[in-house]
Order: structure tokens, then C-alpha cells, then sequence
């Protein structure tokens, strides 16, 4: 970065990570392939494919759509022989680990490992014969460098706790977890995560404060069967924004009965959202109101579809009337507000141009475009890959 002296009237810079707001709790760090989660990493964003895994080709077509939407550990199911023989062709070609998830047999659980998956998800409560199995899976788990999940589900929850408990409470769902964690601590192994998820949102909260006092394993935080996009994002977001407000997760999944894509866009934006992710291209816009001089609403979604391939992390704030628009246009890297037919273009708090209304989405862009431009000769293409436009509303 310029001496302020040298530096010219509007000084664009890459906004920094600081220091998480929530002070993490002290976890075990393992690897999933190679990347970190837990001991103080970076909350990594997982998604599921939704293609059948012997399908080699849709396969690895999602897991790039999920790259390219900055997924970092992407799980896929093996339920057949068929798909355990795809793995290491999907677990090679991936640019992203990947999980593989196994239920009900436990030969897919030493099939992945062969096969050079980054870690194995295994649901203690459906694989049968599974705790007499556990030393030899640790030893083959061990010698391959792969790290496992143990995967409480609310849904196929042990049929004795079931009895003991009479529903998946939370004290249900970390007893059997702690209960197979044991299970491998026993056999000195401790590469290993653990989810307890449930569908409802106080529950799994509980749950996961519960299993975070019991023991130091990274945590991987999930509301398991959210729901439909609108519902599933609320419940998660308020699950995940609670638990990791007091240090608690290592990795997410947002689940959603919704293309994949979307559950790492939400999770990206809500760790984003919540300092825990760099930040990344932000478009501020007003719900609109009685006092709105424009229709903020399209004026919104034509900046964002223009902005749509700008990487650069610009807040822009676009705004319609005279009350909260300069005040947010001014706190924004760039924006507009706009009434009485004409629009004013703030570039860092400073009025750069006043136009007719038809003009404003066009004076923006170009200006997006021209400090996007400066921020790539500045810090280098690199630096400004992987972000998208997000529209968040204020008023």
C-alpha cells in the first residue's frame, strides 16, 4: 500500500482478515485432504453432491460448479459397489478434497480409504457391525493419512439411546458420539471431526455446546434436512451465527433441498458476513420505502447483474432517497443515490458525478469497473479471485 502522502484522492485497498470478532475455541487440528479444520483454521465451507456418484462425469461437473462457487471439502455418497468404484478416479480429479459418506456397510469405508479420498464420514448409528470394526478401520485410516467424521444424525440415532432417551435429545445425540469418539481414542486414533445434527434448531444448538465442553474435536456444524432454500437458510444461519459467535464449528454444511451451489454461497456469506471470511464484492441496497424516489428494486438487480463478473471486494451502495442514501452511498467504496430524476455517484464519500436517472446504472458500473481495474494492477488478479456480487439490504 502508497504512503498516504503519494497516495491519490480515493485510496482503494484490499480489505484484511483481522482477527476472528469470536474468539474460537481451542480444537484439535486434523487435515481432509489438504486442507486444515480445526485448531484455529479457517471455518471451511463443505457442500454434497446431488449426482450419483458411479456417474463419473456429472460427479466431477458438480464438484467443479462447487469449486468454482469456493467450496472447500466437497462429500460424496456411496451406498453401491458401482460408486465405491468411482472414487478414485472422482478423489484424483477433484481440485478439492473429497469426503466420501458411508452408511449401513463398512467395506465402503475401507473402499474409500484405498481409493485417496480426503476423509470418510461414517453414521455409527446404521452401519452395522460397525464398533467391532473400528480398530482395523483406524489402523487402515492411519496408515493412509485419511481423517474420518464421526456423523450423529437425529435421524438414524441408536436404537438403545433412542429407548434410553425416548427422542434425539441433545444429550441423546452427543452420548453416541462421544460414545464411537471413544471408540477411536481407544485405538489411538484422533484424526477424526465429529457432527452431531439434528432438523431442529434449539436442539442441534444444545447439542453442539454440549459435545464442544465434552472434548476438544473439531466440530462440523450442520442442521441436518433444513428445509427448502428460504426455510433451510434461516434455520442455518441462525444455528451456525450462534454457535460460532461463541467459537464453536471448525467446518460448515448448509443443507438445503436446493442445487448445491446455493448452500456454498450461503455459507460463504454468512461466514463473510460474520468476519470470519475475507470480504468480498457487496452490494448494500434500501428495501425501498414510502419515501423511495426510484425503483430501488430493479435499480438493485441491474447493478448487481452488472457487477456480476467483478471480482474485486467494492461495497456498493445503492440507495433511493435523500434520508439514508448519502450517509451509506458516503460509508460504501461506491455508490448512488438517487431521486428527483437525477442520481449523484460517491466514489469513497466524494460526489464524482451527477447524472439523469437512466444514467446512473451505466455511471456506476463504469466507475465499478475502472476502481476493480486499479485494485487488480494494485494487488494482482490473484488476489481478487473466487468473489461474487452479494446484495444485502439497509435502510
Amino acid at each position: 500500500m502508497r504512503d498516504n502522502d503519494t497516495v491519490s484522492e480515493i485510496n482503494l485497498g484490499m480489505p484484511e482478515v483481522a482477527a476472528s470478532p469470536f474468539p474460537r475455541k481451542q480444537t484439535r487440528r486434523i487435515m481432509v485432504g489438504d486442507v486444515p479444520v480445526g485448531g484455529g483454521a479457517r471455518v471451511s465451507v463443505q457442500s454434497m453432491t446431488t449426482t450419483k456418484t458411479h456417474d463419473i462425469g456429472a460427479t466431477l461437473q458438480q464438484i467443479a460448479e462447487l469449486t468454482a462457487a469456493g467450496c472447500d471439502i466437497v462429500r460424496v455418497a456411496c451406498p453401491t459397489d458401482k460408486d465405491a468404484e468411482a472414487l478414485p478416479i472422482i478423489a484424483k480429479q477433484s481440485r478439492i478434497p473429497v469426503i466420501a459418506d458411508i452408511h449401513f456397510n463398512p467395506k465402503y469405508v475401507f473402499a474409500a480409504i484405498e481409493a485417496g479420498c480426503g476423509a470418510v464420514r461414517v453414521n455409527p448409528g446404521n452401519i452395522r457391525k460397525f464398533d467391532d470394526q473400528v480398530a482395523d478401520i483406524c489402523k487402515a485410516a492411519s496408515d493412509a493419512g485419511v481423517s474420518l467424521r464421526i456423523g450423529v444424525n437425529a435421524g438414524s440415532l441408536d436404537k438403545r439411546l433412542l429407548k434410553k432417551y425416548g427422542k434425539a435429545t441433545p444429550e441423546a445425540l452427543v452420548e453416541s458420539a462421544t460414545w464411537e469418539a471413544g471408540l477411536f481414542e481407544e485405538n489411538d486414533f484422533h484424526d477424526f471431526k465429529i457432527s452431531v445434527k439434528h432438523h431442529d434448531v434449539v436442539t442441534m444448538v444444545q447439542a453442539y455446546r454440549l459435545l464442544s465442553e465434552a472434548g476438544q474435536w473439531p466440530l462440523h456444524l450442520g442442521v441436518t434436512e433444513a428445509g427448502p432454500a428460504f426455510q433451510g437458510t434461516i434455520k442455518s444461519c441462525a444455528a451456525f451465527g450462534t454457535l460460532l459467535a461463541e467459537g464453536i464449528g471448525d467446518t460448515i454444511r448448509v443443507s438445503l433441498s436446493a442445487p448445491p451451489v446455493e448452500e456454498v454461497k450461503v455459507g460463504t456469506k454468512l461466514l463473510e458476513f460474520m468476519g470470519l471470511r475475507e470480504r468480498q464484492l457487496e452490494i448494500v441496497s434500501c428495501p425501498s420505502c414510502g419515501r423511495a424516489q426510484v425503483d430501488v428494486w430493479t435499480l438493485a438487480e441491474e447493478v448487481e447483474a452488472g457487477l456480476k463478473n467483478i471480482t474485486a471486494p467494492l461495497r456498493v451502495a445503492v440507495m433511493g432517497c435523500v434520508v439514508n442514501g448519502p450517509g451509506e452511498a458516503r460509508e460504501a467504496d461506491l455508490g448512488c443515490a438517487s431521486g428527483n430524476g437525477k442520481g449523484q455517484i460517491f466514489v469513497r464519500g466524494q460526489v464524482v458525478e451527477t447524472v439523469p436517472e437512466d444514467q446512473v446504472v451505466e455511471t456506476l458500473l463504469k466507475h465499478a469497473e475502472a476502481m476493480a481495474a486499479e485494485m487488480a494492477e494494485e494487488l494482482g488478479e490473484e488476489a481478487l479471485a473466487g468473489t461474487s456480487p452479494m446484495v444485502s439490504a439497509a435502510g
